[in-house]
């Protein structure tokens, strides 16, 4: 250790991530590098996989230890200079859809790593169940990426994701990405075929019709198709240039043999499949009918998609927040205390045994306690969920199920073998039960709920939209240009009925309306659109 304290010094190294290989089982090899790095002058930003995923699987766990070290840096410095900056108790958001201290944020970066999403769908999810729409697949989309998640009733979440190719272990939010936004750049490849992402405008420049931009977005071809409305655009306080987006767009569609409006529905066609592929690939290639969810589209581009999505993949409906564009704003400060722990034991067959489990979770739960009183919050406020994570004997990877409430000792096995047959069967369609499973982790997650804003629901006025109509617009869809009633969202109440085409402008994004769909404001403000 002193000879690789020395070089690392030497080298000026910023940051160190620790893995040795049973760390999950005895972290001392971990304590004694971290302690010994800590008396350097100038110690290095430093992580150990045993505080950062105590579990099995040496490669999972040293990519997580690393991704956290390598931005711990960063992000240690940012969010100090936020709270001194605040002066106030703040809290940051988890990928697992929870706050945390800053001083755990700084300490365990990756935890973070998928945060902005997180909130979207916290604040979807909370949005439906208040509308009373549990079942929901939230669709994200924004200026570079479009981030979906499925939540039958509750929000999923996985230890195994991927980000960036690197795998992550710790606790987050099931999320598919892709890279389809209002900002993807739109091309022909070498093959003559029109592509669109994953590489992306940015801010800056943006897309062409910001004004500086030389490259044609999924925005240009909304706005050369009449859905985005130039003189509207973000309350209309920017006023986009349509020329520059159809000199462009005109380039595309020569390079490729066909006209404007086509040229530009081909690029909504391919960034719709896009996202398409990503909802297939949470709902139905994981045994859930789409057809049996609600589509929350959100973000400042999603409502522009949502209906054209919706037809594809069979959703009946359609449930537009009242402010899309700020939703995952709404997810973060709503958003729980939430801390996780989890432990491998490797137990199977009569190694099943309660004692041994208890005594585990208890260790978990009595974690939470201290930490949290450590915060300043009562530990009698926290709420803790009991998980497993098992598998058939010689399987590779896992399935996280409940641990039951009131387990007694004769039954313990049967009853997660039992929860775990069943999400055998939803995840990959059979189920043997003749073969015995294996636990393979523990995972406690501690919450104190924090108090959520409590809407009054509005009655229903007049059906009548009228006094919100804003004007009338030429909107292209696959079917040819239609007229369209353009409506201030801002000015509809709840009871009003509206019937596509229609685009509802707001501050904070555009819905499209396509024609066969209609739409109801309800008491919460949200628009609550069905197919005819």
């Amino acid at each position: 250790i002193e000879t690789l304290i020395k070089l690392l010094d030497e080298a000026e190294v910023e940051s160190v991530a620790i893995s040795t290989l049973f760390s999950f089982l005895n972290p001392v090899h971990e304590d004694m590098i971290l302690n010994s790095l800590a008396k350097l002058p100038n110690p290095p930003f430093a992580s150990i996989s045993s505080q950062i995923l105590p579990e099995f699987r040496e490669y999972e766990r040293t990519s997580t230890v690393v991704v956290n070290s390598y931005v711990g840096p960063i992000i240690s410095e940012y969010l100090g200079r936020l709270e001194a900056s605040l002066s106030k108790n703040l809290r940051i958001m988890q990928s697992s859809g929870g706050s945390i201290t800053t001083t755990l944020a700084c300490e365990q970066p990756v935890k973070t790593i998928l945060s902005g999403p997180a909130g979207g769908v916290v604040g979807a999810f909370h949005t439906a169940m208040q509308a009373g729409f549990p079942d929901i697949i939230t669709l994200d989309m924004g200026g570079t990426s479009t981030d979906v998640s499925l939540c039958p009733g509750l929000i999923k979440q996985t230890t195994s994701a991927n980000v960036g190719g690197y795998p992550i272990g710790v606790p987050m939010i099931e999320i598919h990405t892709v890279g389809a936004g209002g900002g993807s750049i739109a091309r022909v490849d070498s093959g003559g075929a029109l592509v669109v992402g994953p590489e992306s405008a940015g801010a800056d420049p943006g897309p062409a019709c910001y004004g500086r931009g030389t490259q044609i977005t999924v925005s240009d071809a909304n706005l050369v198709l009449g859905r985005l409305q130039a003189d509207h655009f973000l309350g209309g306080q920017i006023k986009l240039d349509l020329q520059r987006s159809v000199e462009l767009l005109d380039h595309i569609a020569t390079e490729i043999g066909t006209t404007r409006d086509n040229a530009a529905l081909g690029i909504i066609r391919v960034v719709n499949s896009n996202m398409e592929r990503a909802i297939r690939s949470i709902s139905l290639e994981r045994g859930h009918d789409p057809r049996q969810f609600t589509l929350i589209p959100f973000g400042g581009a999603g409502p522009m998609h949502a209906c054209e999505l919706a037809e594809d993949l069979g959703i009946p409906r359609i449930l537009i927040p009242e402010h899309p564009g700020v939703l995952s704003a709404l997810g973060v400060a709503i958003a729980d205390v939430i801390k996780d722990y989890s432990r491998t034991v490797m137990l199977r067959g009569q190694d099943i045994n309660h004692p041994r489990l208890e005594e585990e979770f208890h260790g978990m739960e009595n974690q939470a306690k201290e930490q949290f009183s450590r915060e300043g919050f009562n530990p009698s406020q926290i709420i803790t969920h009991r998980l497993v994570d098992t598998r058939y004997l010689g399987q590779s990877f896992e399935l996280t199920v409940n641990y039951p409430q009131r387990p007694t000792r004769g039954n313990l096995t049967s009853s997660i073998s039992a929860s775990f047959y069943k999400a055998h069967m939803q995840r990959f369609g059979y189920a043997d039960k003749s073969q015995p499973i294996e636990i393979v982790n523990l995972r406690v997650q501690a919450e104190i709920a924090v108090e959520k804003p409590k809407l009054i629901e509005k009655p229903f006025t007049d059906s009548d939209p009228s006094k919100a109509v804003a004007g009338f617009s030429q909107v292209t869809f696959s079917t040819g240009p239609q007229s369209a009633i353009m409506y201030y969202r801002s000015l509809l109440e709840p009871g009003n009925y509206i019937e596509g085409p229609a685009i509802l402008i707001q501050m904070d994004s555009t819905i499209v309306l396509s024609q066969g769909w209609s739409g109801i404001i309800d008491g919460f403000g949200n628009l609550i659109a069905t197919s005819s």
